[in-house]
């Protein structure tokens, strides 16, 4: 038996529970998005949800500030998580390397708990700035959540992303990478001559593949958003989940039609972040 084949028979089971479970709740939400809703008497199929959802005003802005916070979420933990990482595998002690894994078991839900508490106006970070002197009161301290920047966010995810990426970048430099930025060393290159020739061609496809993951998973997240964010306008995945818990079932199908259309806005923006990694790879 190959080895190709061994192990695609053991990712089958896997596979097989993914690919219903995703597949099947994916051809759901496109028949529902679609007008086909059987349980309150809509039969026909139409695009009406997608016209609805397109020619309203708030679908863009909440489309914006969707590619803005996972955007900047994403660019972010990557500029970070390689510095990290540069720093990291000079470091002879485990302890720092345990502490920086430790947002990694958080449940995000529980990370933006944590945000809240330490960067509201009446949080450890404000009280700790009024008795530093730092500003007057604890309400002077500046609005980190449920402002129009969601900077509360951006932070919880930068927090939770950050180790993520910088685990994956830290492998490739204890790889490979290290043997060869040795030899340019002898060789005479610079720090920086070594890092962008040298280790930065190693490590971009770890990057790449890192930073998608965590733009995917920003762009589709809800709970983060619908916790510290701002009621108007939201991210998609908050509308969506908004237009789902209506009490009206009516409503269904624009849920839908918002996750369907999250998950095309995902694949597009994935392909154009890969086919410019691909270009950028070549020059």
């Amino acid at each position: 038996m190959g080895s190709r084949l061994k192990i695609a028979l053991l990712l089958a089971p896997a596979l097989v529970v993914i690919g219903v479970l995703f597949a099947g709740g994916l051809v759901a939400a496109l028949v529902q998005s679609l007008g086909y809703f059987p349980a309150i008497g809509m039969t026909q199929v139409n695009l009406a949800a997608y016209r609805e959802i397109l020619t309203d005003g708030d679908f863009l802005n909440s489309l914006l500030l969707t590619v803005y916070v996972a955007g900047a979420s994403t660019g972010i933990s990557t500029v970070l998580a390689v510095l990290a990482a540069l720093t990291l595998r000079r470091s002879s002690g485990r302890l720092s390397a345990v502490v920086f894994q430790l947002p990694i078991t958080v449940p995000h839900l529980v990370a933006a708990v944590g945000i809240s508490l330490v960067v509201s106006q009446t949080g450890l970070g404000a009280r700790l700035a009024a008795g530093l002197g730092l500003i007057g009161e604890p309400k002077d301290f500046p609005a980190l959540l449920y402002d129009r920047y969601s900077i509360g966010i951006i932070l919880t995810y930068v927090w939770k992303e950050t180790p993520f990426v910088a685990l994956v970048v830290l492998a490739s430099l204890r790889g490979v990478a290290a043997d060869l930025e040795d030899v340019a060393r002898t060789l005479g290159a610079g720090a920086w001559q070594r890092f962008w020739y040298v280790v930065f061609p190693v490590i971009s496809p770890g990057i790449v593949a890192a930073s998608l993951i965590v733009f995917a998973f920003t762009f589709g997240a809800f709970e983060v958003p619908y916790l510290l964010g701002k009621t108007y306008p939201t991210i998609l995945p908050v509308t969506a989940y908004n237009e789902y818990r209506d009490i009206d079932l009516s409503a269904r199908p624009i849920a839908m039609a918002i996750n369907i259309l999250i998950a095309a806005l995902t694949a597009v923006f994935a392909a154009a972040y890969l086919r410019f990694a691909r270009d950028l790879g070549r020059g």
